[in-house]
């Protein structure tokens, strides 16, 4: 049972999806260890100055707990 395919004006572009190579690409070359450990430290440098910037900014995210009342010079005398 074959299934018939539409009929398109460029064949060849068709046939493209059937075609299959027998050209296998070339294995990864892994990676030295210098590559590994500069991945460690730019990993661990951006998450450390996430933290980083979280922790310095905590302080100006929370509120006090009491406000100071207001004060107007009116109410001074003078």
């Amino acid at each position: 049972m074959s299934r018939r395919r539409e009929p398109v004006p460029f064949a060849f572009l068709a046939e493209g999806d059937t075609f299959r190579s027998n050209v296998t690409p070339p294995p990864r070359r892994r990676a030295t260890f210098g590559e590994m450990a500069g991945r460690w430290l730019l990993g661990l440098t951006v998450v450390a100055g996430l933290v980083g910037a979280l922790i310095i900014g905590m302080p100006s995210l929370s509120t006090p707990a009491d406000p100071p009342a207001p004060q107007s010079r009116a109410s001074e005398g003078h």
